[in-house]
């Protein structure tokens, strides 16, 4: 499925101008139909919102992670 710069931008929850600096440095890949438009399309970001899942998924286990005893630590001079 392919989406307009609009749509990508709504998809991704950015600002359209966002999305066309991404598509000027070249991560985003994208396709100009006959009359100019580009296309882009909606599969490529499958990876990013699995890495986003992976670290939000990593962020609850280090918070509930808990805190190690304070280790009484005595100077033997």
């Amino acid at each position: 499925m392919y989406l307009t710069i609009e749509e990508t931008a709504e998809y991704l929850s950015v600002s359209e101008q966002y999305v066309k600096n991404l598509i000027l440095q070249g991560k985003i890949r994208f396709l100009q139909d006959g009359e100019g438009a580009i296309l882009i399309f909606k599969d490529q970001f499958k990876t990013h919102f699995e890495q986003l899942e992976r670290y939000k998924d990593l962020v609850k286990e280090l918070a509930n992670e808990p805190i190690p005893e304070d280790r009484d630590i005595k100077d033997e001079d």
